[in-house]
């Protein structure tokens, strides 16, 4: 059963702990980065057979496969990525940046160039479950961003295919080549190359433990969106709410895996209660209930800030989750007080799901508290950005004074120099 806290009455520390996974898998991930560096394609369709209990002959996903995909999909679910893909497209448009240019001063140019990324590699979650709601997430921006070639690995079926959905999803979203690897592996195929596989400049996208080790091994080599830990939802709600959503918006995520957190945090003890009891109807109902159970049971939690919704909200800043939901009448009223969270959903008729799959912004955020630094995936994730800088010698020389005496502050004559013998023979 949910835990239930009354804030204040216990410290903090009990509250805001996050459980960490214990997991031995850093020197596992170091042996597969250092065997796929070492061996290429071999290694990877050894850990096919190994992981995926599937017998490859070739890694990269054939044009005649993504055309089988598409006859074997139902025409409403093809009908709805769509849908989705052109949502997530129409937000993600706004997030786009322009170079700049400033010449407002005699002999002085300065600018920024602002580039897309060559080569991009998208990781998404396969084997026996199926996201083409990720494939959208992280090549939509990427496409945008106008990244020359989007690279997605995805583990294969036990039967050496891909699920059809997400072969369709990254054709709509206009992924360029697909290849059947997972896992670790494929992390560090994209961060190396193999003989099939191309070297990309940066890998994004969610996986399980031996992913995320391996995204945070190979950074560095390349560059990666984050290191995602397991998802997250903390819902604040007032008395005036419907317990039966509010407990059903937390099993949403706690579903995903064991190690997912649902919170709670409520201005009213009977609306906790109401809740905690909305729970235990729902989840032997959930064909995940084992899951959800031992989610909810380890680190779900109930938090009373009571008669006190501004201390709710304070509390969700303290925890800085991946998903937060204002499930409160006027939500907007309460949308700058949010200091904290990944993406936020408001009102008591938007559940997180709504953006996992449709709304369009993107679902692909910063877990662990990290969202106090960091924010969301978005088109700025697949672009980078240059500087220049041009003066004239008129325009140098009026400031050479200048640059030298700061150099020489710091003690760098070279760096001064450098600005002065321009001028030496004047």
């Amino acid at each position: 059963m949910i835990k239930i806290y009354n804030y204040g009455e216990v410290s903090n520390a009990e509250i805001f702990k996050r459980d960490n996974i214990d997991s031995c898998v850093e020197g596992i991930v170091a042996e597969i980065i250092a065997n796929v560096i070492n061996n290429g394609d071999k290694a990877l369709f050894d850990y096919a057979l190994k992981f995926d209990k599937a017998e490859l002959s070739n890694l990269e996903v054939s044009d005649n496969e993504i055309k089988e995909a598409f006859e074997n999909i139902e025409p409403k679910f093809l009908e709805i990525i769509k849908e989705a893909a052109e949502n997530i497209k129409n937000f993600h448009e706004k997030q786009v940046k322009n170079s700049f240019i400033i010449n407002d001063k005699d002999g002085v140019v300065i600018g920024q160039k602002v580039m897309p990324i060559e080569k991009v590699g998208l990781y998404v979650p396969g084997g026996t479950a199926a996201y083409p709601s990720t494939v959208l997430m992280d090549s939509v921006p990427a496409k945008i961003a106008g990244c020359k070639e989007i690279v997605m690995v995805t583990p294969p079926q036990s039967d050496g295919k891909v699920n059809p959905v997400i072969l369709a999803a990254a054709k709509i979203a206009g992924v360029d080549r697909i290849f059947k690897v997972g896992g670790a592996g494929a992390v560090a195929a994209l961060a190396y190359g193999t003989e099939s596989i191309p070297k990309v400049d940066k890998i994004v996208g969610p996986g399980n433990a031996f992913v995320a080790e391996a995204k945070k091994q190979v950074f560095g080599k390349v560059s990666i969106d984050m290191i995602a830990g397991p998802s997250e939802i903390l819902v604040v709600a007032d008395s005036t709410c419907n317990p039966k959503f509010v407990a059903a918006d937390l099993l949403s995520q706690a579903e995903h895996d064991k190690m997912a957190s649902a919170v709670l945090v409520t201005d009213s003890k009977e609306f906790a209660n109401k809740v905690s009891v909305e729970l235990e109807i729902q989840i032997p109902k959930l064909p995940r209930a084992e899951i959800v159970r031992t989610s909810i049971d380890n680190n779900g939690k109930i938090i009373v800030a009571e008669n006190d919704l501004i201390k709710a909200i304070d509390i969700a800043n303290e925890i800085a989750p991946e998903h937060l939901e204002l499930c409160v009448d006027n939500p907007f009223d309460y949308l700058d007080k949010v200091k904290h969270a990944g993406s936020i959903f408001m009102g008591k008729y938007c559940p997180e799901a709504l953006g996992d799959y449709f709304a369009g912004p993107n679902h692909t955020l910063p877990t662990s508290g990290t969202a106090r630094f960091s924010s969301p995936l978005s088109v700025d994730d697949f672009v980078k950005k240059s500087q220049y800088t041009y003066y004239t010698a008129d325009a140098l020389k009026d400031i050479a004074e200048k640059i030298a005496y700061f150099a020489n502050k710091e003690g760098l004559d070279a760096h001064a120099k450098s600005v002065t013998v321009r001028f030496e023979n004047d």
